[in-house]
């Protein structure tokens, strides 16, 4: 059962398990799950890598889904991760031009504009540092394809358990945590959640801390 954190005639908030494709595809997808669980079609607005979870927003009618779509520069998308080593700065912005390669579906750090390439922006704060890793929230300021991940590997701190981009074998540490949107009526709509399981067991103390704030 997928976790609903609500819903009405135009769309659905719920929380992505880790592992499951958020797009459609093929296999037990999240969409396909929802269509399932919900009893109503479901379209697709945005994307959250399949290693990672939390609050995503999916449209139940093509009107909302292009309502949605339209408003994309004016969501709000905030993750936790968890990376090994620490950022230079305690927070920062961090700006980059990305390359994604479709064949081998890994994005790459570049230093000039040309075919594919687009600028990436980020800002992110350290939570809180253990063991040789840190807990980091982080702000999306664009949507470019592995973005958290590319940008923070290649500043040498890849997100725990991301093997792709350095960051070593088992669970991803990657969290959608907070989520804002305007509804297709116009009014705005904000989502919280927080994520549980092994991979963020050593930050529960700092992660139930946050649950306490935002209460």
């Amino acid at each position: 059962m997928i976790p609903v954190l609500f819903q009405d005639k135009s769309l659905a908030v719920c929380l992505k398990p880790p592992g499951v494709l958020s797009q459609d595809g093929p296999g037990g997808t999240l969409p396909a799950l929802l269509r399932e669980q919900l009893g109503c079609e479901i379209f697709p607005v945005h994307r959250l890598d399949r290693e990672a979870g939390g609050v995503m927003v999916y449209a139940k009618t093509s009107r909302a889904a292009g309502a949605l779509s339209a408003a994309m520069q004016s969501f709000r998308k905030e993750y936790l991760c968890i990376v090994r080593g620490r950022p230079e700065a305690a927070e920062g912005t961090y700006r980059d031009l990305l390359l994604h390669d479709k064949a081998r579906n890994k994005s790459f750090v570049v230093s000039r504009i040309r075919g594919g390439v687009k600028e990436a922006s980020l800002e992110y704060r350290v939570l809180a540092e253990k063991d040789g890793a840190s807990l980091v929230r982080v702000r999306l300021h664009t949507g470019r394809t592995h973005q958290i991940r590319v940008q923070f590997a290649s500043r040498g701190t890849p997100l725990l358990g991301d093997g792709r981009y350095g960051g070593g074998s088992g669970d991803m540490a990657l969290w959608s945590c907070a989520l804002a949107f305007p509804h297709p009526n116009g009014k705005m709509l904000a989502f919280q959640a927080l994520p549980e399981g092994a991979v963020w067991e050593a930050f529960a103390g700092e992660i139930t801390d946050l649950n306490r704030k935002k209460e």
